[in-house]
């Protein structure tokens, strides 16, 4: 055990700036290699195979993608948007893929029959601050559904721990059927880190007991298949090294990643993830030695998470978790869990699925979004400027109408906004939300935007105009006095 103690202790030497520099290097190296190695991406590439991608940016390297080989239909082809990572103890370990979309579902569950995978691990949601990460690929808890010749039977779902839902799968193809457990992690923001590694470690636990003997490889996916999907193989890596005591004095989390970079593009997208693996990885450490005895406890408060064994939901808890799986179209998936963040960093790493407690806090002023590595950086939400107006009204201008609303949207050098450059008041339009889609984001351009009050809108936005002009004044005023 005494290499071991080493090994934590130059862990929690490593601070955070070391480790941002480690990172840059590993991205800086990583390019190097591709073209020293000639890693190619042309199967991505191709014609044919570009709306199979849920991020062009994002495309399996020739040398280690997965090649279909099962055929189902006469339109089958080889591609699937997936790379083989190789394990400590075997050359192909893991497939790394992307979140399936609506039409590449039927493929996923080709590669899953065709290499007999027994584990799926899931790290994202369906939906993320209303964006579409990954269609839905299987049933909804003791029902059935139909993917091309695959069908697909829930079994049993079960909560665990408020962070893991698994499922036990049943999968049918020309009257032979399989089993498999689908594990998908619910409290990893998409492009962050979980509040605790203790989560992540405990599924890591999950997934190999159920994985067993079985020597197929461990499916795993988020959304593009690079982030969060590589923070996952490389801790299931590093604690494969301790279980089979493969872990030496050469033990390099830099070197790790660099080459599953290799093999995946982008993966550990970025420096937060990057960091976590070191934090999870040490208290992997701790976690053995005080197995062995050595009573070293985890120190980092919110990896401090008492063990509760997994229990199963009642059948109306599950049936909402499946119906929210089915309609998150129209919601925000919230996927932090209500607990106190830990204490902040020297880097601020923003969550890209915020706490429902945070919902009135104002975001970042931007946000790589979906695993677009070196995509600039845009507003989250659109912004819809009022009219320049004029800075002065004569007093007969000024509105009567709904003060209580122009005051409130006023800004400084501007006149009320419910005031055009005539005088005359403007209908504010209701706010239209675009359709979720695989390929779009949110944008509100300024053509979506009308120019009046709408009859389907709800009006609330609704103006009364102002009256045209003075009313005749009475006759009285007219007669001229004798």
């Amino acid at each position: 055990m005494e290499p071991l103690t080493s090994l934590l202790s130059s862990l929690k030497a490593v601070d955070p700036e070391t480790q941002d520099q480690e990172y840059n290097t590993v991205r800086l190296q990583a390019l190097k290699l591709k073209k020293e190695l000639n890693l190619t991406t042309e199967a991505g590439e191709l014609k044919e195979n570009i709306k199979k991608n849920r991020y062009k940016d994002i495309l399996p390297y020739d040398e280690s993608r997965v090649v279909l080989s099962l055929l189902t239909a006469d339109s089958d082809c080889d591609y699937i948007n997936a790379s083989f990572i190789k394990g400590a103890t075997s050359d192909r370990r893991y497939i790394a893929c992307q979140g399936p979309l609506s039409n590449t579902v039927v493929d996923f569950w080709r590669m899953i029959w065709q290499h007999d995978v027994k584990v799926i691990v899931m790290a994202c949601r369906l939906i993320e601050m209303g964006k579409k990460k990954c269609q839905c690929y299987w049933a909804e808890e003791r029902q059935s559904a139909a993917f091309g010749p695959f069908t697909v039977s829930n079994q049993m779902e079960t909560l665990c721990n408020d962070d893991v839902i698994v499922r036990n799968l049943t999968a049918t193809y020309q009257q032979s059927s399989r089993s498999l457990v689908h594990y998908q992690f619910l409290s990893w923001p998409d492009h962050d880190v979980p509040y605790d590694a203790a989560g992540v470690l405990d599924l890591l636990v999950r997934t190999r007991n159920s994985q067993g003997a079985h020597t197929s490889p461990m499916v795993v996916h988020c959304s593009a298949g690079c982030g969060r999907t590589g923070v996952i193989c490389s801790l299931d890596y590093i604690r494969d090294l301790l279980v089979t005591k493969k872990i030496g004095a050469d033990f390099s989390i830099m070197q790790i990643v660099q080459d599953l970079r290799i093999q995946r593009p982008s993966a550990v997208q970025t420096k937060e993830q990057y960091r976590f693996i070191f934090t999870a990885a040490t208290c992997m450490l701790e976690r053995v030695l005080q197995a062995a005895g050595r009573h070293h406890y985890c120190t980092v408060p919110e990896f401090k998470k008492p063990e509760t064994k997994p229990t199963k939901k009642p059948a109306s808890s599950s049936k909402r978790l499946s119906q929210q799986n089915s309609a998150m179209n129209d919601t925000y998936a919230v996927v932090n869990k209500p607990r106190q963040p830990p204490s902040p960093s020297p880097t601020p790493a923003y969550s890209s699925v915020s706490r429902s407690s945070a919902a009135s806090r104002s975001l970042p002023p931007s946000h790589h979004y979906d695993n677009l590595e070196g995509a600039s950086a845009g507003p989250l939400y659109s912004t819809v400027k009022p009219r320049v107006k004029p800075s002065t009204l004569p007093l007969s201008a000024t509105p009567i109408y709904d003060t209580a609303s122009a005051s409130a949207n006023h800004r400084p050098g501007e006149g009320p906004p419910s005031l055009g450059s005539n005088g005359d008041y403007q209908l504010l339009p209701t706010e239209r939300l675009p359709s979720l889609t695989d390929d779009d984001y949110e944008d509100l351009s300024s053509s979506d935007v009308p120019t009046s009050c709408s009859r389907d809108g709800i009006g609330f936005n609704c103006r009364i105009q102002k009256p045209r002009g003075p009313r005749d004044p009475p006759a009285e005023w007219s007669r001229l006095e004798r």
